[in-house]
């Protein structure tokens, strides 16, 4: 079937997703309960914040452990002045949304004047729920 085909939506196809979506929520909640005991059981094998791995009923269990580095922002580029270092600072200019939004309710702009720079997305989804509940 392609997508430009009329496709009739069916109650059994409603129900069937509305099934399959509560046992996809009930899934992820066991897998992270299931991710919480693993994470104690490294913790307590090889310390928090370590790597670690055991091989059971033929399946291997492994904790990796990623490490991200972010700089401080206020932190940094205050030591980065202190050192006189200013070409190593973004200037960053970018609209303040609060800003615009209540320079626009009290009059001091009007959206005309705006036109071509807001960028709207939309995005489709899809819920599907019993008219009487279960």
């Amino acid at each position: 079937m392609t997508k430009h085909e009329q496709t009739l939506i069916t109650g059994d196809m409603l129900v069937r997703y509305y099934e399959l979506n509560k046992q996809k929520k009930e899934i992820e909640l066991e897998m992270n309960e299931l991710k919480d005991v693993f994470q104690d059981y490294f913790n307590s094998l090889v310390g928090s914040d370590r790597k670690g791995e055991i091989t059971i009923s033929g399946y291997k269990l492994q904790r990796l452990i990623r490490k991200t580095e972010k700089y401080i922002e206020d932190e940094t580029v205050r030591k980065l002045e202190e050192l006189q270092l200013n070409d190593l600072i973004q200037i960053v200019k970018k609209p303040d949304d609060q800003k615009i939004k209540a320079a626009l309710s009290l009059g001091l702009i009007n959206p005309e004047q705006l036109e071509g720079c807001v960028a709207t997305t939309v995005s489709p989804a899809i819920s599907v729920k019993p008219v009487t509940p279960r």
